[in-house]
């Protein structure tokens, strides 16, 4: 993700913390101040999160002592998860397989299991909105969205040939 798209992230999930209203707007526009496309971009990403209803305020995360790890074959939703492409503080991505409506390769990106405090789950689904906004040949597109059968978001992009070729070297240089 790019030093923009970090950024509009660290103020959607800040501006989350504000209540709705006067004191969120006028965070928003004395944080953007000087940056009229900023503005915009933090602005589209609220109003994206408040017609999502949502979409992860109310997922349940399972809470189990036993850590849940997926692997390659294993099924979340209409994908198969064929590899990892990629890890982070709150998430792993995989290359999976849609299986239905249609057939094609795409990233998963699933949260961690115990992942589950508000802040977490605010920036998880400020990245998600984000991607969903931006329209850019190098940024993946978003196709999907959910929850696994124990409860963690996840959200479906396309494969970004990027991506892949950093994750083949990265694997190349792990194994020498």
């Amino acid at each position: 993700m790019s030093a923009n798209s970090d950024r509009i992230i660290e103020l959607f999930s800040q501006a989350k913390a504000k209540a709705a209203g006067e004191e969120r707007e006028r965070f928003v526009a004395e944080a953007c101040e000087g940056d009229p496309e900023l503005l915009e971009q933090v602005e589209s990403i609220l109003h994206a999160d408040a017609a999502a209803s949502g979409f992860l305020q109310n997922t349940q995360v399972a809470l189990t002592p036993e850590v849940v790890t997926e692997k390659p074959g294993d099924r979340i939703g209409h994908y198969k998860l064929l590899e990892k492409i990629g890890e982070g503080g709150m998430g792993t991505v995989w290359m999976a397989e849609q299986t239905e409506p249609v057939r094609r390769r795409v990233a998963l990106k699933v949260i961690k299991q115990g992942m589950d405090s508000g802040q977490v789950l605010a920036r998880f689904e400020a990245e998600r909105q984000a991607l969903a906004l931006m329209d850019h040949p190098n940024i993946a597109k978003v196709h999907d969205a959910g929850a696994t059968q124990t409860g963690r978001p996840y959200f479906v992009m396309e494969v970004v040939a990027k991506t892949l070729r950093n994750s083949r070297q990265n694997q190349f240089n792990n194994d020498k």
